[in-house]
């Protein structure tokens, strides 16, 4: 039977009503991988029997009526810069090919905790880089709405899995959109939460400040389960905030009438990002998202951010700074791909060059530059300081408004092959999300229709930190969940 286009909350209730088994529902999910997954190519490995034995393990809960949560059973993917034990992370780089984690991420060790059944590691771009999924060393991942279209990336295979109902939910991560974005490209809903607020632990660092662990789902109920899933404070990550789930806004009542969470809030729309760019129909959703909640009894208002046009140029400097210092670990020496035996200089710089894709070197080139002597406080200081006004923007957005709403991306999903060339046009597709990151502060985008070519529309709710459910509460408001990939 077919239970792969169903949500996560559907899916409990068969779950515990015994309606369905996990083995069942992993089966028809596994039956639908091997039908989309020579199209989409959302997968970087499939972990099949370990699966089957989670499912099984998800039954005996069921029987036993012990430990049961919201995701026991539950068929989910993992980014493959995310450490699942004794499975391979290669981050889709072809410099950890042979590299398989001897732990678990923080975040999977609570999946298995929940009795969730990982199904498979994901395609994305190389060390998360990117904006496409066309950055991967192992071949592109597509978009299941249209094959000769981009997913989105980096977390494009998590999202490209969710979208065709390879998994019913899948982790990512985020450190300038990448999960939004492609949640926005795939017609699903993409969570980027609080800094600090999941674990990073056994996430592979690409830029430690700004890299976040999130969920993709076919719901916001659904995201919401998983981050109370992963959520909370960590001792083995130093950038674990000291909170827990329970203590969030907004967290205990998040499922009942989101709509009278709606009345006599102030919801700002930053006119800067409503400028031109913007694709006409991405537009219009925003505003009809508007006029929404305004009939629910918001109050909708333009607001200004100023500093937000400097936001691109100071995260791509943060970052690829960041990256330049996490990077220099792959050396050919403790781990992963090594070329030649010789123990010189010829050795590092072969690994490397051939280890590392195109857009990788780039920014490692880019963020050397920026951290060296002479151009360290021209550059990545000023950077610094421009991040640091991009956050006092939002405080001060926030001290009157209760969420911003905005676009999620300036278009929706481009052609494979459309920008691969123009860095700079693929940057620009990150330039609605990255403030988020820069400021620390959750945002969540979801699915509100579809464009007159067909292809899913998104929108971006944001809000102060640690208000993560007050944007899940909202967003299952305003998300209009597609019908499932054909």
């Amino acid at each position: 039977m077919k239970f792969w286009d169903k949500t996560a909350f559907e899916l409990h209730k068969l779950l515990v009503n015994r309606e369905i088994s996990a083995v069942e529902l992993l089966s028809s999910v596994l039956e639908r991988v091997n039908e989309k997954e020579g199209d989409v190519h959302a997968y970087l490995c499939l972990m099949e029997e370990s699966a089957k034995k989670q499912a099984e393990e998800a039954d005996l809960r069921f029987r036993k009526k012990e430990r049961i949560t919201a995701l026991t059973g539950i068929p989910t993917a993992v980014k493959d810069n995310i450490c699942v034990q004794e499975y391979p992370t290669t981050c889709a780089s072809k410099i950890l090919e042979e590299f398989s984690s001897p732990y678990h991420a923080t975040a999977v060790e609570k999946l298995l905790d929940s009795g969730a059944v990982l199904i498979g590691k994901t395609n994305m771009d190389e060390f998360a880089m990117g904006s496409s999924c066309e950055n991967s060393a192992y071949g592109p991942t597509r978009n299941p709405w249209n094959l000769s279209c981009v997913p989105g990336g980096s977390s494009g295979g998590s999202a490209a899995c969710v979208a065709s109902g390879e998994a019913v939910s899948a982790l990512g991560s985020d450190t300038g959109g990448s999960i939004r974005q492609p949640a926005s490209f795939c017609g699903v809903v993409g969570l980027k939460p609080t800094y600090g607020l999941v674990s990073r632990y056994g996430l592979v660092a690409f830029a430690s400040s700004l890299d976040q662990i999130g969920a993709l789902a076919k719901s916001s109920f659904d995201c919401g389960k998983i981050l109370e899933c992963i959520g909370g404070y960590d001792p083995k990550d130093s950038t674990s905030a000291q909170i827990q789930i329970s203590d969030l806004e907004n967290h205990d009542d998040f499922y009942d009438c989101p709509e009278d969470k709606i009345k006599n809030k102030i919801i700002g729309i930053p006119e800067e990002f409503m400028r031109e760019g913007l694709d006409p129909e991405i537009k219009s959703a925003v505003l009809q998202c508007a006029l929404t909640l305004e009939a629910l009894g918001a109050r909708i208002e333009e607001i200004h951010l100023p500093s937000l046009k400097f936001a691109l140029s100071s995260y791509y400097l943060t970052a690829s700074a960041e990256a330049s210092s996490n990077l220099a670990r792959y050396d050919g020496v403790r781990y992963g791909l090594r070329i030649s035996k010789d123990q010189s200089g010829k050795m590092f710089k072969a690994t490397r060059s051939q280890g590392f894709g195109k857009e990788v070197k780039r920014r490692i080139l880019l963020g050397t530059y920026a951290l060296s002597s002479g151009y360290y406080e021209a550059l990545y200081l000023k950077a610094q300081k421009v991040r640091q006004l991009v956050k006092q923007d939002f405080d001060k957005a926030f001290q009157k408004y209760s969420l911003l709403l905005t676009p999620t991306c300036p278009t929706p999903a481009f052609k494979i092959g459309e920008k691969v060339s123009d860095p700079l046009a693929m940057y620009l597709s990150d330039i609605y999300t990255i403030p988020v990151n820069l400021a620390g502060i959750p945002g969540l985008s979801v699915p509100v229709g579809f464009s007159s070519s067909g292809l899913p529309l998104g929108v971006q709710l944001i809000a102060p930190q640690f208000h993560d459910f007050t944007l899940l509460s909202v967003g299952s408001i305003l998300e209009k969940p597609s019908q499932p990939v054909p």
